[in-house]
């Protein structure tokens, strides 16, 4: 069986549950000379209707570029290969209309610093009904639904929030606003680009649950990028791990924590600080990530690992199956990366 037909199978929840994305073979590459190695390579990855999945990995790692071709957001002469389908329609083949279409209704998308989501000059109320009132909706019923989304987020006062500018919300309450607007389409996918790394831990606490339970409730997809494995283990149903543009290891999340198959996985497991009595000071992931301006034959991750043989600097791992997951490992089924 082929790799992206083993992810197919493996991708799929046992619940049969409908995928709203459905991400095949995707790669990424600019334009000659601007850099040695695709920003993507070959990834594979599912969401399901309700599911939420986690896709984590280092800076540079290219996370953000995967879930931005969601929305057909690409960098300028970016070459593609592979599928992208949102409801069955492929991103990568659609004009600016369907485009346009599918950001208004389908899919949305949380970045990671709301300050940079919203337009400083003009008031919440604006920033929320825009895209209902492009849509066709009446101005009255359109505040009126950004009034009920405030609400539904936590907004104490909605109705005078709607008044507000930007300035005057905490970056805790802005990304909750952020949330409402993301919601106010009713998508079928929510794409969360690291939606609560600039903020404290007791906001962050706030900004999940607020996730979770808005997307429990509307049954939405959600696909959360983030660098926070302790984070991803708490709220993720599966979990898919990338590294230099390729997904190294995947699995649902219990799985993947319990027993990681790369040694990547079970890297960024041993760096997560940890407060139980007793637990192990953190160990940094040795060495640096690759860049886009090196591309090393073989396993990408191997200058930095411990366990790696000759092998793994001359021929590049494939994505199989072992145990419950996949992994991109010459070594995945010995225990290594334990």
């Amino acid at each position: 069986m082929s790799t992206m037909n083993t992810l197919s199978s493996l991708g799929t929840p046992k619940t049969h549950r409908t995928p709203v994305l459905e991400i095949d073979g995707l790669g990424v590459r600019l334009p000659q000379g601007r850099a040695a190695r695709p920003i993507l390579d070959g990834v594979t990855l599912r969401v399901a209707a309700g599911e939420t999945v986690g896709l984590v990995g280092e800076s540079g790692s290219g996370k953000s570029v995967a879930c931005r071709s969601v929305l057909g957001l690409l960098p300028t002469g970016a070459r593609t290969t592979g599928e992208v389908r949102v409801g069955g329609r492929d991103v990568l083949t659609m004009d600016r209309a369907e485009l346009t279409r599918l950001r208004a209704r389908r899919v949305a998308m949380i970045y990671q610093d709301p300050r940079a989501s919203v337009n400083p000059l003009r008031r919440v109320g604006d920033f929320l009904t825009e895209g209902l009132r492009a849509s066709g909706t009446p101005a009255a019923k359109a505040l009126a639904r950004a009034e009920e989304l405030l609400d539904a987020v936590g907004i104490r006062d909605p109705k005078g929030a709607l008044r507000r500018h930007p300035h005057q919300f905490s970056g805790g309450m802005l990304q909750r606003v952020v949330i409402a607007a993301a919601l106010a389409g009713e998508p079928e996918l929510l794409v969360a680009d690291e939606p609560t790394t600039a903020l404290d831990v007791t906001t962050q606490a706030e900004i999940i649950a607020i996730l979770t339970r808005l997307q429990a409730e509307r049954g939405t997809g959600l696909l959360f990028v983030t660098h926070d494995l302790e984070l991803a283990s708490a709220i993720c149903d599966r979990v898919y791990v990338m590294y230099a543009g390729r997904i190294v290891e995947t699995a649902g999340t219990d799985a993947l924590f319990d027993r990681p198959r790369h040694p990547y996985t079970a890297g960024l497991l041993a760096c997560t600080p940890r407060i139980e009595a007793g637990a192990s000071a953190p160990r940094p992931v040795p060495g640096r990530p690759v860049s886009l301006a090196e591309a090393p034959p073989g396993c990408a991750f191997a200058a930095r690992c411990v366990h790696a043989q000759p092998r793994c600097e001359e021929e590049t791992p494939v994505l199989a199956g072992h145990g419950g997951g996949l992994a991109a490992c010459h070594r995945a089924d010995e225990g290594i990366a334990l």
